[in-house]
């Protein structure tokens, strides 16, 4: 197959591309500067991450905590911004990197359209806001697929060893990326022109086996902890599979308003166009995510976002498949979902009932953690809390405030990332702030309230309440 970069219609599509980019990043962060939500749990733990280096964690691999500590360590600040800041920032280069590789294959016009659908797309939209793992793995993964395609084009060792390298780091973001290996693996079996000779493979493997051997190690030290955490979200190999037609429909309509209504349905009629070879490589690339999450959420459940992996090979997909009205149909309906996003952030404390806020759930963390820390320091004790929920907004809205953190000292495995790291010393005497929702008894007798914290956003009505009792009480309890 010749350098399709070489074809004059796969020409000057960049500089547009790179404007659009720039503009719809910089109105992103912009946003962002006004965004009034609190963060959220899981961005509080990769945040509490990076605070404690490693080569591994609890629940996810150790990329997205770096990231974090080093963009806080050269901001000199740990504010919101700072911590969901790399997300616009990521989702513009995968966009751009989609985009090489949809030139690749289809031209220009291709290459353009794919990098619009892309920054539209209502997850990328969601993930320019809130930092997660599938935004650090996102702009890997596109390299990946871009330094493949390229391997299968002129057998370049190199090039596999950049795919090797880019996948790596996106494993060490998220082991979805593993859902690569899946996809190359079929493309090169069913399309020849993907095949990329045995001299890159060998690159490309042990580049990856190099890039994740910490986290392997880490792992195998832990006691598969961060795979343990994954076959409990799995659900089914625990406790048995069942047959949930509902959660499967559920998921699948999902998935229309994770990728955009328009650009899902283009991607699924893709899936239809076998004989060609781009499109069958495409979706040999793409459909694994979306069949094994789907096949997750009829056996147990699924998140929306699990089979994100699928839409960076689908994003080319869908734009081949896509005419110019339906371009600008799709288009236009994600710029609804964009513009919506924003909107909903910097109005959250005002958007619906007084009582129940459409974006209760980001708000009324740091509110609570700041009454509980300001309680604590008066009494001049540490604080224990029983909710994942709770513990990392403590950690993170009390970075400064000098006041000592504990979980719970669990028997057998452990729950979270503050129980495996934080848990409350065997042996420990004196007072403690106990913070729970439950009427709390040392001895048999009711321990009454220190204080009434009246909790809003995410914790209103959920009584959550602060007790000041000595450790042997919760000693006694357990």
């Amino acid at each position: 197959m010749p350098n399709a970069a070489q074809k004059p219609e796969a020409r000057g599509w960049f500089a547009p591309a790179l404007l659009m980019v720039i503009a719809i990043v910089a109105l992103r962060l912009v946003a962002l500067s006004f965004d009034r939500t609190d963060i959220f749990v899981d961005e509080a733990q990769y945040w509490f991450w990076g605070q404690n280096l490693d080569f591994g964690y609890y629940s996810k691999p150790p990329l997205i905590g770096w990231l974090l500590r080093a963009l806080t360590d050269v901001a000199g600040s740990s504010d919101p911004f700072w911590l969901r800041m790399p997300g616009s920032l990521l989702h513009g280069i995968t966009a751009l990197v989609l985009g090489a590789l949809a030139a690749r294959v289809g031209g220009a016009r291709v290459g353009l359209a794919a990098v619009a659908i892309y920054l539209t797309a209502p997850f990328a939209a969601l993930g320019s806001w809130l930092i997660s793992t599938d935004t650090v793995m996102a702009p890997f993964f596109a390299l990946a697929l871009l330094f493949f395609w390229r391997a299968g084009e002129r057998y370049s060792v190199p090039d596999g060893a950049l795919a090797g390298l880019t996948i790596g780091l996106a494993f060490m973001a998220k082991y979805a990326a593993i859902y690569f290996w899946g996809g190359a693996l079929l493309a090169m079996l069913f399309v020849p022109a993907r095949r990329i000779g045995w001299k890159p493979l060998a690159a490309m493997l042990a580049a990856f086996a190099l890039v994740i051997a910490p986290n392997v190690v880490w792992n195998l030290t832990h006691k598969l902890t961060t795979v343990q955490h994954t076959l409990d979200n799995v659900g089914w190999v625990r406790a048995g599979a069942g047959a949930n037609l509902a959660s499967m429909a559920e998921f699948f309509g999902s998935q229309f308003a994770v990728f955009g209504p328009v650009s899902f349905a283009a991607l699924l009629w893709g899936y239809t166009k076998l004989r060609n070879p781009v499109p069958r490589a495409l979706m040999l690339l793409s459909i694994l995510p979306l069949i094994a999450v789907t096949t997750q959420a009829y056996l147990g459940k699924a998140q929306a976002n699990w089979a994100v992996a699928a839409y960076f090979a689908g994003t080319v997909l869908a734009v081949l498949t896509l005419s110019r009205r339906w371009l600008w149909a799709a288009l236009g309906l994600n710029a609804l979902i964009c513009l919506a996003v924003p909107m909903l952030t910097i109005f959250a404390p005002v958007l619906g009932p007084e009582d129940a806020p459409w974006m209760k759930r980001y708000l009324g963390r740091a509110e609570l953690s700041t009454r509980v820390l300001d309680l604590a320091r008066a009494e001049g004790v540490p604080v224990y809390a029983e909710s994942r929920d709770i513990l990392a907004d403590l950690f993170y809205t009390g970075r400064d405030a000098g006041v000592t953190i504990y979980a719970p000292r669990v028997a057998g495995r452990e729950h979270n990332y503050y129980e495996q790291n934080f848990a409350l010393p065997e042996g420990f005497a004196g007072k403690l702030l106990v913070v729970r929702s439950a009427p709390f008894t040392c001895k048999g007798t009711p321990v009454p309230p220190a204080a009434v914290l009246n909790a809003s956003g995410q914790w209103a009505g959920k009584e959550i309440t602060p007790y000041l009792v000595d450790a042997e009480c919760l000693d006694a309890e357990t």
